[in-house]
């Protein structure tokens, strides 16, 4: 039970020495990344730099002891800390005391829901948010992240938004008072991190652009020329501190808290899933991580913690550097303590420019361009619902886009599920294989009598009367001298009680017709619903056939005779 919930009593007894070294130099890489990252993505969710280097600490120590995947790095992360941002800013708040506070109380609000679907069994969840849904909302956040940061790039004061033409009518409003200055800081800053990662991806470039910031900043006094700057930085390890709270809030939190939730857990489980296939030693477990994820949040959110998860880029050189196990996020929580201990005083020249342009480097490596043009090419309807999240999550809101994309990737699941498809089959010629006579139609033969059809789903309240309309439409076509209707079930799994009803009516129909109904195929749950719904007797135990062509022959043994004939003749001539 202890090893279930803490995977670390697995892999610590049997630590390698030869471990040390990659575990080490991979946590001090990442804990040197994630000081800029860090007070970066604080700034996104509209706090002071200081609580991402907080949101870096304690949360990184809990999932290295609970957590299943040996290489995901936890903390702060650019897509939670716009949600958190989107979510507070909804509320009327009375002052940045209250916002911090609010913050912290997410991260606490978020962690309880993530560890309560973990005790119960439900990381399945996240399954519910597919793909053309995440790249849709991915894509959209990220140029929503990225314009928010114009604010201190352009070093004006723009209005904040979650709708992206407000935020760039904001912008265009304030463009006479731009600092040009800290523009040129900050596309330099930019080209200097796109550079850097250009020539070698394992040089902390995020760090080499602001100690050159502050360098610049202190030895020119630009920012007696108006460039913004970060300005003191508390140092030392945040207190132990319960999260303040109003009862009166946690219904107007509900929402984002829940988004947060589950969209968090996403981020971390595919980034771990991913990182999981390169390695045999262990096995990523869903349920797991969210308790990791969850108790991370909630032991961070004492320690004055913002929500937290897995990070893209920092589990990549988490992994590339030869991260082994947990102890390498835990050297991270060590630079990133020491540096609050100790470095602060020397951020105090860093421009906001410069965390800037590492925001909005991050970020936009996030759209992806080509996952759209390859489903327009090839699944049109999920291209217009990842275009439709995509618009929707820039113009309407982030919640907003994440929730409706979901409903209408569901919608579409139903839709789907309500018109299956249905094909009428024939033998192909010499053979006792049946086929679809629409994609084999001069391969297959047909009987006068005899309507043979399969239904490719589960029979559901969703789509019976599809199911009656369909095989009333192929009725009809096949005209009024249909005797046998062969219903070849072997893609039916399921069949809930409101088509057992309809199954009854048309049973009853077609014996008032003369017609009878045969089933070929049936898999196991399928026939223990016809069994215990009592279907097996309205359809006569003996028009049960394990095989088409058996319920062929029953009906009229002369075309079984006939293929046998046929195949005889073929392999004489042979």
């Amino acid at each position: 039970m202890l090893k279930q919930y803490f995977p670390i009593l697995q892999w610590l007894p049997g630590y390698k020495k030869s471990y040390l070294s990659g575990d080490i130099g991979a946590g001090l890489t990442v804990g040197i990344m994630l000081i800029p990252q860090g007070m970066a993505y604080a700034m996104i969710a509209g706090l002071p730099p200081v609580f991402g280097l907080y949101a870096s600490l304690i949360p990184q120590v809990v999932y290295a002891i609970m957590g299943t995947s040996r290489q995901l790095a936890v903390g702060p992360v650019a897509m939670d800390s716009l949600l958190v941002a989107s979510g507070l800013g909804a509320l009327a708040l009375s002052g940045i005391d209250e916002y911090i506070a609010m913050a912290i109380f997410l991260a606490i609000f978020m962690g309880l829901i993530q560890l309560g679907l973990g005790l119960l069994r439900m990381g399945f969840l996240v399954n519910f948010l597919s793909k053309p849904v995440i790249s849709g909302f991915t894509s959209a956040a990220a140029i929503i992240i990225g314009l928010s940061q114009l604010k201190h790039l352009l070093g004006t004061e723009i209005e904040g938004s979650n709708q992206i033409h407000v935020l760039l009518k904001n912008a265009i409003a304030t463009v006479s008072d731009t600092n040009w200055i800290a523009l040129s800081i900050g596309l330099l800053a930019i080209v200097v991190i796109k550079s850097i990662k250009r020539l070698n991806s394992r040089i902390p470039a995020a760090l080499v652009v602001v100690v050159l910031g502050v360098l610049t900043i202190y030895f020119f006094n630009l920012n007696e020329e108006g460039v913004k700057i970060v300005g003191d930085v508390p140092s030392g390890l945040p207190s132990l501190k319960v999260p303040a709270f109003e009862i009166s809030r946690v219904s107007e939190l509900l929402p984002i808290a829940l988004t947060l939730a589950l969209i968090a857990f996403m981020e971390a489980i595919s980034v771990a899933k991913a990182i999981e296939e390169k390695h045999t030693d262990y096995k990523v477990d869903s349920n797991q991580e969210l308790i990791a994820l969850g108790t991370a949040n909630i032991l961070g959110s004492f320690f004055q913690s913002y929500p937290t998860t897995g990070g893209f880029s920092r589990t990549a050189v988490n992994d590339q550097a030869g991260a082994k196990t947990g102890v390498a996020p835990m050297v991270s929580a060590l630079v990133v303590g020491l540096t609050l201990l100790f470095l602060t005083p020397l951020f105090y020249y860093l421009p906001n420019a410069v965390l800037a342009a590492i925001i909005m480097v991050a970020v936009f490596g996030l759209i992806d361009f080509n996952y759209p043009i390859e489903l327009f090419k090839n699944r049109r309807d999920e291209f217009y619902l990842l275009l439709a999240t995509f618009l929707i999550t820039l113009t309407v809101g982030i919640k907003e886009g994440i929730l409706l994309g979901v409903l209408i990737s569901l919608l579409l699941l139903v839709y789907r599920t309500s018109r299956p498809h249905i094909a009428v089959l024939g033998r192909i010629r010499n053979t006792d294989y049946f086929k679809n006579i629409a994609r084999f139609p001069e391969d297959t033969e047909t009987f006068r009598d005899i309507l043979i059809i399969r239904f490719d789903a589960q029979l559901y309240f969703g789509n019976r009367e599809y199911f009656k309309k369909e095989l009333q439409n192929q009725l009809d076509l096949k005209g009024e001298e249909v005797k046998y209707i062969i219903l070849n079930a072997e893609a039916i799994n399921y069949i809930d009680s409101s088509a057992i009803h309809m199954l009854r009516q048309i049973i009853q129909e077609f014996n008032n017709k003369g017609i009878k109904l045969l089933v070929a195929g049936a898999i196991g749950p399928a026939r223990d619903i016809f069994y215990s719904s009592g279907l097996i007797e309205a359809i006569g135990k003996d028009n049960f056939f394990v095989k088409t062509n058996e319920a062929l022959e029953h009906c009229n043994p002369k075309h079984q005779k006939s293929a046998i004939e046929n195949r005889i003749s073929l392999q004489s001539k042979t």
